[in-house]
């Protein structure tokens, strides 16, 4: 009999001291709520199976198929600013690895599936909230191009956690390029153990950047290849307006992903000082602030690194600096290149950044939806103003800036036409918005998850204005705005 899942694992033929072998803790009666059949499709795994009693306790972690070797991941990081020297997995156990249609390997992670041996005072279990909030954002932001781990399904275990309240516990299969962080080299940095450090940098440099294999500085390369994905993808959130929420250095993939999704939210009325997460009480990991605290993960990363940069501290502290010193250039470049995109603009010329700057300026003054302000930017590069100006209070303002933005079309070559598709295709009418996200929990903890369905369809169709999801486009009235979001623990 074929083995349902094909494992074909890689890290847990790193030394132990990378890991904890753990089993997951089974749950009395998991039950299927959610199943991403693209995904599963993607990842060579059948959906029927998935979707069987077999497959549930797969996804719950009540028993495992062959092949799987459950470990949790040993990390440690920085928090807020203060270094832990370790973390590791508290609630989640990493399955095995799997490889996907297009050769790449994939984790599959079971996240709420108990107690493991860095739990700490945890109970390794998740609440049916903070799961159903991962799955609905993750899979918003693979539709929306940006990377990220994926949702392949969430469970109901028939199980109690305990928070605040008591609330039905769930389990979220995760899937990611892997499970890597910035805080695992803290780890073994954190412990002088420089010989951690260089098994997980050439396990890293083949599994996600084998394009520098033969680099005559290896590390170096190394280094500077993850700033530039961390660069860019800092940059993409921007752009979608996205609030990580807790970018300690332990929630940094080393791999370019967005990945632990906690806190996290999209802003409504743009406010770069804008801060949603009920942790984050002095705006350390506010809207943008999100490039400098990216940069500055970016640092402890090569500080774990040295050793291998140079055998001499200083020449290496230099190598460190010279590569850190390249994410202001690579993350300015890709973050121009997507607001251009989004103002309509096809070509680069040297202005262009204080004309984006100033519809910034115009955006914050009149609290305008950031998310429907370029939206509707669309329809006035199609000449009609209107919708656009009713999201400005200032209206005056947002006119002058129109004359300037109309003024620097004129020098595309792009037509009409086609400026005003490109424009739709990279301007969302639809992201998961905070509201929407909340009325959905709030229903499934009732037992009512059809919200929670309807809202991932809308959310697979972000571009599309269907006329049957013209609410999900709307920001929240007054009384429906979510002012703090939640960490899952």
């Amino acid at each position: 009999m074929t083995a349902p899942v094909s494992f074909a694992n890689s890290y847990t033929a790193l030394p132990e001291r990378f890991f904890a072998r753990v089993q997951p803790t089974p749950v009395s009666s998991p039950k299927l709520i959610a199943l991403n059949v693209p995904l599963a499709e993607e990842l060579q795994l059948d959906p029927g199976w998935l979707a069987s009693p077999d497959g549930i306790d797969m996804l719950s972690g009540r028993a495992l198929p062959p092949g799987a070797d459950p470990i949790a991941t040993a990390y440690a990081g920085h928090q807020f600013g203060n270094f832990v020297p370790q973390l590791g997995d508290g609630r989640a156990v990493l399955l095995g690895e799997v490889i996907d249609r297009q050769g790449a390997r994939r984790d599959l992670q079971l996240k709420g599936a108990g107690r493991t041996p860095f739990s700490r005072s945890g109970d390794g279990r998740a609440a049916l909230g903070p799961v159903l909030r991962e799955y609905l954002v993750s899979e918003a932001m693979a539709v929306l191009g940006i990377p990220t781990t994926r949702a392949l399904a969430a469970v109901t275990t028939g199980e109690p956690v305990y928070r605040e309240t008591t609330l039905p516990g769930a389990v979220l299969t995760r899937v990611a390029s892997s499970h890597i962080r910035i805080g695992t080299f803290q780890f073994f940095a954190a412990r002088n153990d420089v010989e951690g450090v260089r098994r997980l940098a050439d396990h890293v440099i083949a599994r996600h950047y084998p394009e520098i294999a033969g680099d005559p500085q290896l590390y170096r390369a190394l280094l500077t290849a993850v700033i530039a994905r961390q660069a860019r993808l800092v940059a993409r959130w921007l752009g979608v307006g996205f609030i990580h929420g807790v970018m300690n250095t332990d929630n940094m993939s080393i791999a370019g992903e967005t990945i632990d999704y906690g806190p996290c939210a999209f802003i409504d009325a743009y406010d770069p000082t804008k801060v949603l997460s009920s942790i984050d009480q002095f705006g350390r990991y506010a809207f943008g602030n999100q490039p400098r605290i990216a940069l500055w993960n970016l640092t402890r990363l090569a500080e774990c690194l040295l050793p291998l940069l140079d055998a001499d501290e200083k020449a290496a502290v230099e190598i460190a600096q010279e590569c850190l010193g390249k994410f202001g250039e690579v993350f300015n470049a890709a973050y121009l290149d997507g607001m251009r995109a989004k103002i309509g603009l096809s070509s680069a010329r040297h202005d262009d950044a204080l004309l984006i700057e100033e519809l910034l300026k115009a955006m914050a003054e009149a609290s305008a939806d950031y998310t429907l302000t370029y939206r509707r930017l669309a329809d006035a590069a199609a000449g009609n103003d209107a919708p656009l100006r009713a999201l400005f209070t200032q209206d005056a303002a947002i006119m002058t800036w129109l004359d300037r933005w109309r003024e620097r079309l004129g020098r595309e070559s792009q037509a009409s036409p086609d400026r005003l598709a490109a424009m739709r295709a990279v301007n969302p009418a639809i992201i998961p918005r905070n509201h929407r996200i909340e009325e959905a929990i709030v229903a499934a903890v009732n037992e009512d998850f059809a919200p929670f369905e309807r809202l991932k369809d809308v959310l697979a169709h972000p571009f599309d204005e269907r006329p049957s999801d013209a609410a999900y486009m709307e920001p929240p009235l007054p009384h429906q705005c979510v002012q703090q979001t939640f960490c899952g623990t």
